[in-house]
């Protein structure tokens, strides 16, 4: 068994936080950028007692150093997407086959099995530049169980879904599915999923704004999402409402805007991500994401911390 398929099987608890100390101590060691980010900030030393003890990686250096720890040259570079002149994030993998094991696993926990599911992709933007890790993922699941890419022809993907009598997940960027919805297609049997994004192209509104609009338009009863970003392995989904929920490897903490030390497991605030499966890069990242962390582990996101670099990826304002 591999160290990527014991961390697909751990469950949630003790065994959680047994797994994510292992990794901590790998990467405290063989990561160069985080064992360094480490000792400036002095976090080597002294017992970690629970999961807001764990030294978080700003995101940001995802920009700047190659964030890697594997004991081969990477297979894969996945870059973030950017709206502006900003250079963007490179997450070195390992090895394709673990990463594609993940985003399955992660897909099959909250839909079932991708054999058995046709997605429609409408990812303008991200099909059209390299080394975006949503096309990589869309492309593996479809290859798995049906459907296919439909850059801009919109009416051609109403047909096939039409035709299409599989359960089918049409996911698209947010500013394409509003497009989309301005034709009132009336979809039966389609789970429609935004992954965020309005990169200049509209109007910026908020999520229940969008949601309402897209529910409306498609005369469906709720929008899912998708929550991921180019640095992560994993991903986290919304079934409705705009709360995600995390696969049992990745959870979500909260940490005060102020005092960027101060991590709880619940509440509002800057968001920190601890994907397990991230084991040869780094899994304990500290994003600038602004949201709410529930007692029970989901969380919802309000946006983008103030100064920080518009992403092209579910940050949208409430």
């Amino acid at each position: 068994m591999t160290a990527i398929d014991k961390i697909l099987g751990i469950g949630c608890g003790d065994d959680f936080w047994r797994s994510a100390i292992e990794v901590f101590r790998f990467q405290a060691q063989r990561c160069g950028p985080y064992r360094e980010y480490i000792g400036m900030i002095g976090a080597g030393e002294g017992e970690k007692k629970d999961v807001g003890d764990l030294p978080f990686l700003p995101i940001e250096l995802f920009k700047t150093t190659d964030v890697y720890c594997g004991e081969v040259e990477p297979e894969k570079v996945f870059t973030s997407s950017t709206t502006g002149s900003g250079a963007p994030s490179r997450h070195l993998v390992a090895r394709l086959a673990d990463y594609e094991k993940t985003f399955v696993q992660g897909f099959r926990y909250f839909y079932g099995e991708p054999e058995q599911t046709s997605i429609y992709a409408l990812l303008p933007g991200y099909l059209e530049r390299e080394g975006s890790s949503l096309v990589y993922m869309a492309d593996r699941l479809i290859a798995r169980g049906g459907g296919g890419f439909y850059l801009y022809d919109t009416d051609r993907l109403l047909e096939d879904m039409q035709k299409d009598r599989r359960p089918k997940i049409l996911l698209g960027v947010t500013y394409s599915l509003l497009d989309l919805a301005e034709k009132a297609p009336r979809l039966r049997g389609v789970t429609v999923m935004e992954t965020g994004g309005m990169k200049g192209k509209r109007e910026e509104l908020t999520k229940d704004e969008i949601h309402t609009i897209l529910c409306d338009g498609f005369s469906v009863p709720t929008v899912h999402s998708e929550y991921g970003m180019a640095e992560l392995s994993s991903q986290a989904y919304s079934r409705g409402g705009g709360v995600f929920r995390c696969p049992p490897w990745m959870k979500v903490l909260v940490r005060d805007l102020n005092d960027p030390f101060d991590i709880r497991e619940a509440g509002t605030g800057g968001l920190n991500v601890i994907d397990l499966a991230n084991r040869f890069s780094c899994a304990f990242i500290q994003t600038q994401d602004i949201g709410t962390v529930y007692p029970d582990g989901s969380f919802t996101i309000m946006g983008r911390i103030d100064r920080s670099e518009t992403r092209g990826c579910n940050l949208l304002v409430q």
